[in-house]
């Protein structure tokens, strides 16, 4: 992740750097950085997979969750899944910005990511340990495999620049691998003390980017970054499915609930569609220009994400308690679903909407139906189902409130056109 501003892109006669081709470009490379104005910016195929591997560890987590909360522990599983998930997500994070500034995609480069791979699966083998006998050294082996891994990418940009750059990467690399140093605190301090340890570690995390690219900020690029995040998004909405879909299935099987489980899965399904439509709906890489605003995105997606995926956690709950096969009230469900979704709408109207709305109106849309969300808590068995139409409605309200704006846009211009012909 970086906080800063991006210096523009080197000029050259020829226009942007031209991607690598492949079989004509050396295996090792020196790692330097990429320009902002490139042209055709898209992830690559690594980018993909290591997405993919990483919603792994995130289903590891949310499975875990669904334990915890159906077993009438949701404080301690809710402390853990965003402990676990914090992890996970700043991996993510400080890869997809750092590739965003520095992939060369030379053999090493994949191989150092491949084993940053390798760390998460790792991480997501231990996430059940952690939650279950709070024991956290498969979760810290794993982080620490991503987190050195990462360290030599910015050795390897140390190597290959010069100045403040050099400076900046030297930064970082000392300061990821000081950060390391501290989460063995998670191993060694009695289960008391680890929640004030996440807190202050995550922090001090956080700050390492502040630090590192003081003098010098990284040439991360703003259409790759949104996309980076779309896609990611995208795939933690679709695993919400996949998990969601699954407890709907065996719930049908094992138990012949069909009556009882339609309404969640309905309601399941609106809701996920709606968020996919709600963080789409701008093109927020617009909205990536200073260093407040791409600090702030960027940061505030753990929330996004997380709450993504809770959202199914929080349906396998209901399913769960609608079958009879949780410890746990109809609204202690019911909230499992309504209070991660309410939290996704107010994060991405934080992040996004609210920079591209115009009016009360519209600027009230998705706040209001994060409360309206919290209220269907309280409606029993129609809980889920209510708050899906409310999510829906969410939608259908956003994109009249929209078209009517561009109509009336639209007439004032024509008016003026007129005017100005006359």
């Amino acid at each position: 992740m970086t906080s800063s501003t991006p210096p523009p892109a080197a000029p050259s006669p020829s226009g942007p750097p031209a991607p690598p081709v492949p079989g004509r470009t050396k295996p090792l490379r020196r790692l330097t950085a990429r320009g902002r104005e490139e042209t055709h910016r898209v992830a690559t195929p690594l980018e993909l997979f290591f997405d993919l591997c990483f919603v792994v560890a995130i289903a590891q987590a949310g499975v875990q969750l669904v334990h915890a909360v159906a077993e009438s522990h949701a404080g301690e599983g809710i402390l853990n899944y965003a402990m676990v998930f914090f992890a996970i997500w700043w991996a993510w994070m400080n890869f997809t910005w750092f590739a965003s500034a520095y992939d060369n995609d030379d053999v090493l480069y994949r191989i150092v990511t491949l084993v940053q791979i390798a760390g998460v699966l790792v991480l997501a083998a231990g996430v059940s340990q952690a939650f279950e006998d709070h024991e956290f050294v498969a979760v810290w082996l794993g982080y620490a495999i991503m987190r050195c891994a990462l360290s030599s990418q910015w050795l390897r940009v140390a190597w290959s620049a010069e100045g403040p750059e050099r400076t900046m990467a030297l930064r970082y690399a000392g300061g990821v691998l000081l950060c390391q140093v501290g989460w063995l605190g998670l191993l060694i301090l009695p289960e008391g003390g680890r929640a004030w340890l996440f807190l202050v570690m995550a922090l001090l995390e956080m700050c390492v980017p502040l630090y590192a690219e003081k003098d010098h900020p990284t040439s991360w690029h703003p259409h790759h970054i949104a996309e980076r995040y779309g896609l990611f998004t995208i795939i933690v909405l679709g695993e919400t499915i996949a998990a969601a879909t699954i407890a709907v299935k065996s719930g049908i099987q094992e138990n012949d609930a069909l009556g009882e489980l339609l309404p969640i899965a309905v309601g399941g399904l609106l809701i996920v569609f709606a968020a996919w439509w709600i963080y789409f709906v701008v093109p927020i890489h617009g909205h990536l220009r200073s260093s407040r605003q791409s600090f702030l995105w960027g940061y505030g997606h753990y929330f996004v994400f997380a709450s993504a995926a809770a959202i199914g956690a929080g349906l396998e709950v209901a399913v769960e308690q609608a079958i009879g096969e949780a410890h746990l009230s109809t609204l202690a469900a019911s909230a499992a679903v309504t209070l991660p979704t309410a939290l996704y709408l107010l994060t991405v109207w934080a992040l996004h909407a609210r920079h591209f709305k115009v009016g009360l109106a519209q600027q009230s849309v998705l706040p209001v139906t994060a409360l309206l969300v919290i209220c269907c808590t309280f409606l029993g068995e129609l809980a889920v189902l209510a708050a899906g139409l409310v999510s829906a409605l969410a939608v259908a309200t956003g994109t009249t409130l929209t078209a009517r704006l561009a109509a009336r846009e639209a007439r004032e211009g024509a008016a003026r056109a007129s005017n100005a012909a006359v």
